[in-house]
């Protein structure tokens, strides 16, 4: 159970909706590509930028005072006041403009640089709450789609920000308009900060609480799950800041976009982040997190390829250039920003809560070292390379062939992370380019929202016709509904599947013992379609139940599982019960059981007082299964149903059909005085004269001497004694559905001889 009741939960998700909406635009807005674009007016170098990266890194050093502070406020109150006052230290910002209009330019990024350190160290410290107040929210079957929704709000604010943020720095805009835009950015940051105040907040970590750093530290490189990520999580963080801040300066220094220009591309960077988080909150909670995070950072790597290539294009080429830009800006936004989201999701997973707090320390320290180094050392990296080259794109093309190689020692790692109940790649990777999983998902959404039981029975029709392994989670859930039509339609949808989980088996056995009368023998029915094995000594158990819908789905099993010892009792239950429905079904099993010395039982079945029509159609059935000829009888059966009188026309026909058949390979041949040849000329000559007297006049002594005139080798013996001697039988003269069968029978075994003696 989640530690909020559904609704308390519904509220705080909704508060922190809101908190996130101005927490994104604070962020866009005092963040970025606007802080890197707004110190390249101000005259910065590479390294300064690298700086500038670097420090929101370095505030997650500070976490170890949050996690003293912890000991004595809530979480929803550290992160509330540092998320509140961190916008503060951005006003120095505002001043840096007129410091750079007084010809000090030194000053101005000084004043950038200790507001912008002012801003993540404060942040730093709130960071302690963040991971604990998110899986208290998030508790619950549908975590990753709700993470994944917080992504999606962050995303659609900062496309928009971006967007209002490309109009107003288009051309060449004056340093006033940055001042405009972050003091929005500083208000909204302020805002935020009383929303999220009215958060209900996590329990405190009572057991970690007085543990240090290093201690903390061990554990998690202790646990190898853990420290596989740790390490994971340093390359991917690194890549992605390094990748993600350096491409404006990219955009910039190799193709001189300016600000308005860049500030576009960062929009369809934002409208990257939107998309990778739409798919990701559509797939993650079906797939897992594992396959969705390689899948991340596999585009991420392709991604950065072009850089290694793509020349530094002249104005000539100002489309391709655009067109370009817009392309990296997007697709790293997509998979870099995606492969962050989904990686907390997955740390959220494989972290308990008690542990939360504690483990988020080793969590964004590393990620924090990251993308500290990575930024610094990208930064003079680029200055130095470009100084010993003379040229940018060089710089450029070894900062991203660096950055290429660790993404593939990255991918090599990934391989070997605990899946956490996900996919295995290959798998998920079918799911994303399969229109009836995709499908499947998008049913299982809607099943997910569904507000009534007509509803959920609609969907769940729609998923029998769309079987999907993902599905199966939904419809164990289904399997408990109040509703009787949902849980049958449920059972019917699991069927579908093409195997069954051991989740599912072991949930359709305990339906089976708690839920007779009612959705019981379809769950039989299932497990023996499936031929579940494990479950033959609870169907010998019930196949004498009250349930008699029970029991004969459990015979019926039974006979599918191929479970011939039991047969003798299947036969006892079968000749003592008078419940025609539980006779049909043990009728049936035979006929799955195929074998011979079932005839004889069946046979006495139709010499009982009056057996029911529908009675005598399953025996006949069942005896042409085990002779191996159902689907010719059928269709014989099929057609006599209406009119009777039809059986002798249909017997005389096959009869009739077999000699021209054999007519037709033999009739010519003169020497038939090989043995079996002349057995079978013989038969041909007598086959039209004794199916006749049987079928015309219930006469069958002809017919009789024919059926035990085929050789020994030609026939099973058992079958051609029973068969000789019901044609004879009195009680079967008017059991027109037999005849027609021993003549169906018969003439098939003429035609397989007649084709064997070519």
């Amino acid at each position: 159970m989640p530690a909020l009741s559904p609704y308390r939960q519904g509220k705080a998700r909704d508060l922190y909706n809101i908190f996130n909406v101005f927490n994104a635009i604070s962020w866009q807005f005092l963040t970025g590509n606007i802080i890197t674009l707004f110190a390249l007016r101000l005259g910065a170098t590479s390294s300064y930028i690298g700086l500038l990266s670097a420090i929101l890194y370095l505030s997650f050093f500070l976490l170890p005072f949050g996690k003293f502070l912890a000991r004595h406020f809530s979480m929803v109150r550290i992160f509330s006041i540092c998320w509140g006052s961190r916008s503060l230290g951005m006003i120095l910002l505002l001043f840096a403009p007129v410091a750079f209009a007084t010809g000090r330019p030194e000053t101005a990024l000084l004043l950038t640089l200790i507001g912008v350190t002012i801003f993540h160290a404060i942040r730093g410290i709130g960071m302690i709450a963040n991971n604990p107040i998110l899986s208290h929210l998030s508790e619950g079957p549908d975590r990753g789609s709700y993470m994944t929704q917080i992504q999606i709000v962050q995303s659609a604010v900062a496309m928009f920000g971006g967007f209002i943020i490309a109009i107003l720095l288009g051309g060449d805009p004056p340093l006033f308009l940055y001042v405009i835009i972050m003091a929005v950015g500083i208000a909204c940051g302020i805002t935020s900060g009383f929303i999220v105040n009215k958060v209900p907040s996590p329990e405190r970590d009572e057991e970690g609480k007085g543990r240090g750093i290093i201690e903390i530290f061990k554990e998690a490189m202790v646990e190898p799950s853990l420290r596989r990520f740790i390490i994971i999580l340093i390359i991917v963080a690194m890549v992605s800041g390094v990748s993600r801040t350096f491409i404006v300066v990219y955009s910039r220094e190799v193709f001189q976009q300016g600000d308005g220009m860049v500030s576009l591309f960062a929009v369809f960077g934002g409208l990257g982040f939107l998309i990778g988080g739409l798919l990701i909150k559509f797939l993650i909670d079906r797939i897992g997190a594992k396959p969705l995070f390689s899948v991340c950072v596999i585009l991420g790597f392709f991604t950065m390829v072009p850089v290694l290539f793509f020349p530094a294009l002249t104005d000539d080429y100002l489309t391709t250039v655009i067109l370009y830009l817009a392309f990296m800006f997007f697709m790293l936004n997509f998979s870099w920003l995606g492969a962050e989201g989904v990686m907390q999701t997955y740390f959220l997973g494989l972290v308990p809560p008690a542990k939360m707090m504690d483990m988020g320390i080793p969590y964004f320290l590393s990620f924090g070292m990251a993308g500290a180094a990575g930024s610094l050392l990208s930064g003079v990296l680029l200055d130095a390379a470009t100084a010993i080259f003379g040229s940018p794109v060089i710089s450029f093309r070894i900062l991203f062939g660096i950055l290429l190689a660790t993404t593939a020692g990255a991918l090599l790692l990934m391989r070997k992370l605990t899946s956490l109940g996900a996919l295995h790649f290959k798998g998920a990777l079918e799911v994303m380019f399969s229109y009836k999983e995709l499908k499947a998902i998008s049913l299982l959404d809607k099943l997910d929202r569904s507000k009534d039981s007509g509803q959920e029975e609609e969907i769940l029709e729609a998923l029998y016709n769309a079987p999907s392994q993902l599905a199966i989670s939904g419809l164990l859930a289904r399997l408990k509904s109040p509703r009787l039509s949902v849980r049958m339609e449920s059972l019917r949808t699991i069927d579908a599947q093409k195997t069954l989980t051991g989740d599912v088996e072991r949930a359709l056995m305990d339906d089976i013992i708690h839920n007779p009368y009612t959705t019981a023998h379809r769950s039989a029915r299932i497990l023996g379609n499936h031929k579940v094995f494990s479950a033959v000594a609870l169907f010998r158990e019930l196949a004498t139940s009250n349930d008699y819908m029970l029991a004969g789905e459990a015979i019926l099993a039974l006979a599918k599982l191929g479970d011939n010892a039991f047969r003798p009792q299947i036969e006892q239950i079968i000749m003592e019960t008078q419940n025609p429905r539980l006779k049909i079904m043990g009728v049936q099993a035979f006929g799955i059981y195929g074998l011979p010395e079932s005839i004889p039982l069946l046979l006495d079945i139709l010499r009982g007082e009056n057996p029911p029509p529908y009675l005598k159609d399953e025996v006949t059935l069942s005896v042409a299964s085990i002779l191996g000829i159902q689907n010719k009888f059928y269709s014989l059966l099929n057609r006599i149903m209406t009119d009777q009188a039809m059986a002798t026309t249909l017997a005389l026909d096959e009869s009739e059909s077999a000699y021209e058949y054999y007519m037709s390979i033999h009739g010519r041949k003169r020497n038939k005085k090989e043995n079996d040849l002349a057995v079978l000329d013989q038969l041909a000559k007598t086959l039209q004269n004794a199916v006749s007297g049987y079928a015309r006049h219930t006469n069958g002594e002809a017919f009789s001497r024919w059926i035990l005139e085929m050789p020994e080798h030609w026939i099973e013996a058992l079958t051609q004694k029973v068969f000789s001697e019901a044609v004879l039988d009195a009680s079967f003269a008017n059991q027109y559905r037999l005849q027609l069968l021993i003549v169906c029978w018969a003439t098939q075994k003429f035609r397989l001889w007649t084709d064997k003696l070519k």
